[in-house]
């Protein structure tokens, strides 16, 4: 059941939630932008309703929540190991469709796969997810074409409403504290986009042929492999592990997870000096096609969501839309096939 609320009620409830939770929220961080002078919107815990930004498309996504980019897994010495302990509260994150869509991806590549795995699940298993209406369609986005504008699996919605806020709730649990809060009950329907000023088009007869086609080329050197793209993305996983050992007892330590990524050098580093993808054409390829290709060959559905981040933040202009909708050409280069 849906619910119309005023500021002070939607901050009564948030007050409540956090008697159980971390409440974390898009926040527009003042001067702390790339750039001087500039602002930055990102992921922060936030207590009042006031902090969130609802206007703006998050710079960087929610996923370091769920998957931090440094984390420690265990503790070693000589003779033990110690597991690290999670987190101490549980978590609410505030998210948009398509984000919401691309914890469906983290689930399928951390819980769904060959094997679970144990970390992240201890953190996702703790987590709620409100989300946040989208009234018009953000600059870069195609999350129509990506199919993930929309989604049904929320465990509440928050959207502004002029100077009130409406909220949907299916979690049984919440239903006395926005009764309490709330000036009426309603239907509610968070907004969603339903069209975006960029298209893309995945190519039907799409496989791996396309590997070999020129399309590459240019990225060789358009890309200046900062890694960016992989860091704003939000079904980005790629991690290395590293332990630390301490500089006042070099026997024992504690082994990290942390975030890397696949378009920087050394991550496709291997024993004897060998590397693979060296080029930058190659590293592209590689994201593109795990983004439309091999991921949904594997889970039944496409890895991208359409967010349009990598496009917002890539300091060389390089979009993946077009990267996209440059596989048709690719298709035809190499004279594709239909591949099921």
């Amino acid at each position: 059941m849906g619910y119309l609320l005023t500021k002070e009620g939607v901050n009564a409830v948030l007050k409540e939630w956090a008697e159980s939770y971390l409440i974390y929220a898009p926040v527009r961080m003042s001067g702390k932008g790339a750039f001087s002078e500039t602002d930055s919107i990102r992921y922060a815990p936030i207590t009042t309703v006031e902090e969130i930004e609802f206007e703006k498309k998050s710079d960087f996504p929610f996923k370091e929540v769920l998957i931090p980019l440094s984390e420690t897994l265990f503790f070693f010495t000589e003779d033990q190991v110690t597991e690290a302990d999670g987190p101490k509260k549980n978590a609410i994150i505030l998210l948009r469709s398509c984000d919401l869509h691309s914890v469906k991806r983290l689930d399928e590549i951390y819980i769904k796969n060959e094997y679970e795995d144990y970390y992240y699940k201890r953190i996702r298993d703790n987590v709620k997810f409100v989300l946040m209406g989208c009234k018009n369609a953000f600059e870069n986005c195609f999350c129509v074409d990506m199919q993930t504008n929309r989604i049904e699996t929320y465990d509440a919605s928050l959207e502004k409403k002029g100077d009130f806020y409406e909220m949907d709730n299916r979690f049984a649990d919440w239903e006395t504290v926005l009764e309490r809060n709330g000036m009426s009950r309603r239907v509610v329907v968070p907004s969603y986009v339903t069209e975006t000023n960029v298209h893309v088009s995945i190519p039907q007869g799409l496989s791996l042929d396309v590997s070999r086609s020129k399309i590459w080329d240019e990225y060789d050197s358009r890309c200046i492999n900062c890694g960016r793209c992989n860091f704003v993305c939000p079904t980005c996983t790629c991690f290395s592990m590293q332990d630390i050992f301490y500089t006042d007892n070099g026997k024992i330590g504690e082994r990290r997870r942390v975030a890397a990524s696949c378009m920087v050098d050394g991550y496709t580093d291997v024993a004897g000096g060998g590397a693979y993808r060296q080029k930058n054409g190659q590293r592209m390829r590689f994201r593109v096609l795990h983004k439309v290709y091999d991921f949904k060959k594997r889970f039944g559905f496409h890895m991208c969501t359409g967010c349009g981040r990598c496009d917002d933040v890539c300091p060389e202009y390089i979009s993946f839309s077009d990267c996209i909708n440059k596989l048709g050409i690719a298709v035809k280069e190499v004279g594709g096939h239909n591949e099921e």
